[in-house]
């Protein structure tokens, strides 16, 4: 009997060790693939240089549509094609202008005006300034506020290492801080930009007027780093100083535009659906190269790894090219609408969109199940120098999309470095490191080939 019991305990280890080598020897060839013939690097390069930068409703954003949809072709997919999507349109105009008016004289200071904002007038707005920490600031100046530019100078917090945590905390005042000091008569915003570092870049994002009329729209801008601590600093000295900006951005008619989806179709179960993917397009100021181009090629590189290495998948694999997450999320709504209408059965989503950094893991949404099976992979990982299996959420593009038994992932680059480039003139090519890049692309590769392998669980 204990001759028996050993006999199956070693026939399941062995088992265990051969399924193991195996997977190690995949993962091998998957990291082998993109770092020595990968293709997202020239990709990026393309995107960004020749393309450039890619806000939705823009000429560039259809010439990138076009683009990729010609790329996906070329690496012999099943089936590539198009999802029709419409999306806002809003234009930057004229560059923006900014002063400190200060005893009569002008600081000229970077800003750039945040997505969805509405212009001042031709000749600019000039009011004095009320500086706040944030959105439940504005309370106590209450009518104090009327007919001032409201200043939200609350910094990233430098204590959270996952710098994410950092951006989340402070980033309402960005988002939401024109709607709420309009309630209390202010006639301008200035939001310090979502950055740790201090440096001259404004970043901008998108901001939301919610349900206030058109006619109380303010015009709303982010100021660089340096900038606002310049002007905290000078309104300490000078609480009545006053600012002058100027902008003429304008909100446009919806336009079409695509999601774009390439195909490997599953050769036991097809009707299973696996999808990764990043948005395609970008904020205006810059290529966005790390937002979210790094995901995009990242993505595609996926199918082209399995390709290459002769892979052919149990479950149907779908890349998805996002459009409009950056000011509007339309293209994630719309595919998880038509996901829905088809009655399709997506049991994984994979996003990346945060940054071409080093790959460090992943953020999971899973039930406890399913994350301790991903987390029994780390080993594997391991030897890439991937070790953040954490409980998280996964992506804005993929959290609309619902099925009966669904476990989504972000993937995790290190994070120290993202928010010096997001949303600002910096986010241009030569900020990404290739082997970064090809890392965190051979990286999603191994999950999509261990969820297809493997399964979720029911």
């Amino acid at each position: 009997m204990k001759k028996s019991i050993i006999l199956s305990f070693l026939l399941c280890s062995g088992i265990s060790l051969l399924a193991q080598s195996s997977e190690e020897k995949m993962l091998k060839n998957i990291y082998n693939s993109s770092l020595t013939n990968g293709k997202c690097y020239p990709w990026l390069e393309y995107l960004s240089n020749t393309i450039g930068a890619r806000l939705s409703g823009s000429e560039n954003a259809e010439k990138a549509v076009q683009y990729t949809k010609v790329q996906l072709e070329t690496l012999g997919l099943d089936r590539v094609y198009l999802q029709e999507v419409m999306v806002p349109k809003w234009v930057r105009g004229e560059k923006e202008t900014a002063f400190i008016l200060d005893n009569k004289t002008k600081i000229a200071v970077p800003i750039a005006a945040l997505g969805g904002s509405v212009a001042t007038s031709k000749n600019g707005l000039t009011a004095e300034v009320i500086e706040v920490q944030g959105i439940e600031d504005l309370k106590q100046w209450g009518d104090k506020i009327k007919g001032k530019i409201v200043f939200y100078n609350r910094p990233m917090d430098p204590t959270f290492i996952e710098t994410f945590k950092s951006y989340g905390g402070c980033v309402d005042q960005r988002y939401a801080g024109a709607k709420e000091a309009a309630k209390f008569g202010a006639v301008g915003t200035i939001v310090r930009s979502m950055n740790l570092r201090l440096d001259d870049f404004p970043h901008t994002g998108a901001q939301s007027y919610g349900d206030l009329l058109a006619s109380e729209y303010i015009p709303t801008a982010a100021i660089s780093t340096n900038g606002a601590e310049l002007l905290s600093k000078k309104l300490k000295a000078d609480p009545s100083l006053k600012f002058y900006f100027k902008q003429s951005c304008a909100q446009m008619e919806d336009v079409l535009s695509y999601n774009v989806v390439g195909e490997l179709k599953g050769s036991e179960y097809p009707n299973n659906i696996m999808v990764v993917g990043g948005h395609l397009d970008s904020w205006d100021l810059a290529d966005g190269s790390h937002d979210d181009g790094a995901g995009v090629v990242q993505s595609m590189e996926t199918l082209r790894i399995f390709k290459q290495i002769g892979y052919r998948p149990k479950n149907t694999i779908r890349v998805v090219l996002f459009m409009n997450e950056e000011n509007g999320g339309r293209g994630g709504k719309k595919y998880a609408e038509l996901a829905k209408e088809n009655n399709e059965n997506h049991i994984f989503a994979l996003e990346s969109d945060s940054g071409g950094f080093s790959p460090r893991g992943f953020s999971i949404e899973a039930d406890d199940a399913n994350f301790e099976r991903i987390q029994s992979w780390k080993s594997l990982f391991e030897p890439y120098l991937i070790h953040s299996f954490v409980k998280g959420g996964a992506g804005a593009d993929i959290s609309p999309l619902t099925s009966s038994k669904l476990v989504k992932a972000g993937l995790r680059p290190d994070s120290q470095r993202y928010f010096d480039y997001h949303h600002a003139l910096n986010d241009t090519f030569d900020a990404v490191n290739k082997r970064e890049l090809e890392l965190g692309a051979a990286t999603m590769a191994s999950l999509l080939y261990l969820i297809d392998q493997n399964g979720i669980i029911k």
